[in-house]
């Protein structure tokens, strides 16, 4: 259960939660587009991450222990989370989870079924009922959806471990693009996480999700895409964490006009 600072929003209990496990970083980040599998593992060090995401349908699993992208990833630092990216129906997502869960990686899924090849959106509705087979299966369902309520409520009915919603376009860099809408999910859905997947380009990005309460961020491009990805690993890192911190703290209101510091009540004669 949630704790809940003044305003009412979750404030969480230090860790993120997800399904029977808990993390201490609030940071999720991807494995893809790396220049080198050196730098990745690198960039993960820096990050401070404890789940990193693998797409199935990219990884040889029967390469293991010879180049395979699963070399250079420690399965004793990091929980993997096997992806199903470039899925495009529900039939496809629930088989490449399946295989992912039959060859050793986890029963824990981020589950994307894409309805768009150039946006690359979700198709909410093979989205629902990809849930509802491997909820049903007894599988850790981390879907990819919209910033949308109705369907957030759908995919928590349905036995979702967390919601987590676009920012901006998948790569796009755009930051978060709809802030209102993470609100109104921040409000309505307190008994699960949402987590902001997509679209961060920079530290700031980061900080404004977790400002505004959100419980956690999951990123690839941002990090991996960046001139220099193990910095901006460390960057965004630590924009997770004030953010975090800052959302904890509780933001003093905004105001239209100014409000002194040093109020004239207490000024001395």
């Amino acid at each position: 259960m949630k704790s809940e600072t003044a305003d009412g929003k979750n404030a969480g209990t230090g860790r993120l939660h997800l399904g029977h496990s808990s993390f201490g970083s609030r940071l999720l980040l991807g494995t893809g587009k790396y220049p080198s599998e050196q730098l990745m593992q690198e960039a993960l060090e820096a990050s401070g991450t404890e789940i990193v995401t693998v797409a199935v349908r990219r990884v040889d699993v029967s390469k293991r222990g010879h180049g395979s992208l699963l070399d250079f990833i420690d399965p004793r630092r990091y929980t993997l989370l096997p992806n199903t990216a470039g899925c495009t129906s529900a039939e496809e997502a629930v088989r490449t989870a399946r295989l992912a869960r039959e060859a050793g990686l986890s029963s824990l899924i981020k589950l994307e079924v894409i309805g768009d090849a150039k946006t690359l959106f979700p198709d909410l509705e093979g989205l629902l009922q990809a849930t509802r087979i491997l909820v049903a299966e007894g599988f850790t369902v981390l879907p990819y959806t919209s910033d949308d309520l109705v369907t957030a409520k759908k995919l928590r009915d349905l036995g979702a471990a967390a919601i987590m919603p676009l920012g901006a376009p998948i790569g796009s860099g755009l930051g978060i693009q709809n802030r209102t809408h993470l609100r109104i999910l921040l409000q309505e859905i307190r008994d699960i996480p949402i987590i902001v997947d997509a679209g961060v380009g920079t530290a700031s990005d980061a900080a404004i999700a977790m400002e505004i309460g959100c419980d956690g961020v999951l990123m690839n491009t941002g990090v991996a895409g960046a001139k220099e990805p193990v910095r901006m690993a460390r960057a965004m890192r630590l924009a997770v964490e004030a953010g975090r911190l800052a959302f904890e703290a509780g933001r003093i209101p905004k105001k239209l006009y100014a409000s002194a510091s040093s109020p004239e009540d207490q000024m001395i004669e």
